[in-house]
């Protein structure tokens, strides 16, 4: 059975974290699954955000699961996150989307939501 994990909560939020636990219950396991990360979930995804050394960096543990990250592009420009080429298609100076993440449209959503057996979002 495939799964679309949709992780909406922000990453300080609880949910956050149980939606990466899952995930890696998922991985474990071997079961199909793939994530997408919308509203403010894709705050995940910046690069320049500091967590302190004392807490666990919910970034690096998504990147360690090495599974395919896509976030909502829109959602993510607006919330000051962005990859290369969208930085220069939008005039910014810089971009910062974290490694391992890539920016995605709503058709992708839209198609894992088609092809998914079942859905959960955090």
């Amino acid at each position: 059975m495939s799964t679309l994990l949709l992780i909406t909560s922000a990453p300080t939020s609880i949910h956050a974290w149980h939606a990466l636990g899952l995930a890696q219950a998922l991985q474990q396991k071997s079961e199909d699954f793939c994530v997408f990360f919308y509203q403010d979930a894709v705050a995940v995804a910046n690069a320049l955000q500091w967590v302190p050394d004392d807490q666990r960096k919910l970034t690096a543990e998504w990147q360690k699961l090495a599974l395919r990250l896509p976030v909502c592009v829109s959602a993510a420009l607006a919330r000051g996150i962005t990859d290369k080429e969208n930085a220069q298609r939008h005039q910014l100076k810089q971009h910062n989307l974290a490694a391992g993440f890539e920016l995605a449209g709503l058709g992708e959503l839209a198609d894992a939501v088609q092809s998914s057996q079942r859905l959960i979002q955090f």
